[in-house]
């Protein structure tokens, strides 16, 4: 449930609140992070606000090649040799035309209509594939490199090569920049996750954690109202339309984005975690900073910091403890099941009877009631749950989805289109809603120093799937079970796996796997008790 409390404290330095003072028990970290950052001030807003912006642009390079890689309408000029309903590659070259220039598509542009579905989709099969292997040379990085500067890097990886791509002369070239974008990728959700979650108390965890979904919907309506206002234009245009605000986005976060104090904590760097942690307070109080440094000499001790991780040091640790790897691969199967929802319906949106700008805006619209819904219910609902049910219903929705497009392709009237239009629209919110719970969820079933690691391998799953979807999409031009009926069962199939997992609700951020396990075993203890 949202909490009562305002959402921006009032900035006073009249009345500060009395700094933490230390006792024969000394305060946890915890506690240090919940005294100082438990409020939700404007620097924190601001600081989660600026960090959640990279959803817009990972949002808009996921999707551009719905517009950049559609293959366009055409008509007969020559109608006693040219049918409008036979297949393009059995007509004469010269019977026919384009409805806009050539170079509105790459399809039209290379002339790849007749080309096989696997090389139509090779471009946005090599974006995922480019997120899967980026996801796990780039996935841990921020445990050692630390999450501002991963997130920096991680945006000029995926924007400078979409930058290039507007330059491209043959698919093959513009396929291995869309790799390379995608490593870049791959990099970004986990580290604006992480880092927007580590800067705000656990009552804002929750309303943190959706921002990313309500700013993923702002770059996926940006991405029609785009290609609208440049329709005709270049496919070329798509791109650099996105990747130059990218790019000057990339600079901006390495100036004026604080670091996590919790990372800086486990790194040893106790003076940048006072700073930063000062910095962020709702009372933003310098002269606290001074007894803040001696409770954190006394709080901090040599095992309780974290030694600077790696990929493999990551994988190691969730490997030694069984619940860990439980945890681990059940959130990656589910993970995969929603990722081929989410990804998977976009793309196919060129192959519904409907206008492409219309539906790629209504599906974009539909994140921001996923949003709103997940925001006001997940306090009240089990996390558990409400991924399982929203799994099932989406999977539902597209297998019936699959079946009225049947009907439709074999001539259904208008009312066959829009229950086909409702039932995806319906399927792909469903998604959503568990893409966003599954999102808080992963946060709080791993700790701090596995916490990047763990979230960026579920969100390669999540990915894997989307070099699936685009071969699925090109099948489903022929035969709709093949995209909205594999998608369907799949994702309810894959959401089955969460009843491996417990339940979160109201836990608390743990430091480390041990701590988490002891916290969780009181918990249990406690619950049996009473």
């Amino acid at each position: 449930m949202v909490d009562s409390t305002p959402l921006l404290l009032s900035h006073s330095h009249s009345e500060p609140p009395p700094p933490p003072t230390p006792t024969p028990n000394h305060p946890t970290l915890n506690d240090i992070f919940e005294q100082y950052l438990g409020g939700f001030g404007w620097v924190q807003f601001s600081q989660v606000l600026l960090v959640s912006l990279a959803w817009i642009f990972e949002c808009q390079q996921t999707f551009i090649t719905i517009f950049t890689d559609e293959e366009p309408s055409w008509h007969c000029i020559d109608q006693t040799s040219c049918n409008s309903h036979a297949n393009i590659c059995n007509l004469s070259p010269n019977t026919w035309v384009w409805d806009q220039p050539a170079h509105t598509s790459i399809i039209s542009d290379w002339s790849l209509q007749c080309a096989s579905s696997f090389i139509a989709g090779l471009p946005s099969s090599c974006l995922f594939l480019g997120c899967v292997i980026g996801g796990f040379v780039l996935g841990s990085l921020a445990d050692s490199l630390g999450r501002k500067n991963l997130l920096t890097l991680s945006c000029l990886i995926m924007s400078i090569p979409a930058f290039l791509i507007s330059f491209c002369s043959n698919l093959w070239l513009y396929s291995a920049l869309k790799f390379v974008s995608g490593f870049g990728r791959a990099g970004i959700g986990a580290c604006v996750l992480v880092l927007s979650s580590e800067i705000v108390g656990k009552r804002w965890r929750g309303q943190v954690g959706l921002s990313g979904l309500l700013l993923s919907t702002i770059g996926f309506l940006s991405l029609p109202a785009i290609a609208f206002l440049n329709r005709g234009s270049s496919w070329r245009v798509l791109y650099l339309w996105t990747s130059v605000p990218a790019i000057l986005y990339a600079i901006i976060v390495h100036f004026f984005v604080y670091e996590s104090p919790r990372w800086l904590i486990m790194q040893g760097r106790e003076q940048e975690a006072i700073t930063a942690l000062v910095k962020l307070s709702p009372s933003h109080d310098d002269e606290a900073s001074i007894d803040l440094k001696k409770i954190l000499i006394a709080t901090v001790t040599p095992s309780s910091l974290s030694t600077k991780s790696n990929l493999l040091s990551s994988i190691k640790l969730l490997l030694e403890y069984r619940w860990a790897l439980k945890r681990l691969l059940a959130t990656m199967v589910v993970g995969f099941g929603v990722g081929i929802m989410y990804y998977g319906m976009p793309l196919n949106l060129e192959n519904l009877s409907f206008d492409l700008y219309l539906s790629v805006a209504l599906n974009a619209l539909m994140e921001l009631p996923a949003a709103l819904f997940v925001l006001a219910f997940i306090g009240r609902w089990s996390k558990k749950s409400f991924v399982l049910v929203s799994a099932i219903v989406s999977g539902g929705c597209s297998v019936m989805c699959a079946a009225v497009a049947t009907i439709v392709d074999g001539g259904g009237d208008g009312w066959w289109k829009a229950l086909q239009v409702g039932l995806e629209l319906v399927s792909f919110l469903s998604a959503c809603v568990a893409l966003g719970v599954l999102t808080i969820y992963v946060l709080e079933l791993f700790p701090t120093k596995v916490r990047n690691s763990a979230t960026s391998l579920v969100r390669q799953a999540q990915v894997l799937s989307g070099v699936v979807s685009p071969q699925l999409v090109g099948c489903g031009k022929y035969n709709p079970f093949w995209s909205y009926g594999v998608f369907g069962l799949l994702i309810s199939f894959c959401g089955l796996f969460v009843i491996f997992l417990p339940h979160t609700n109201d836990v608390i951020f743990s430091d480390s796997l041990e701590e988490q396990e002891n916290n969780e075993k009181a918990v249990s203890n406690s619950v049996n008790g009473a």
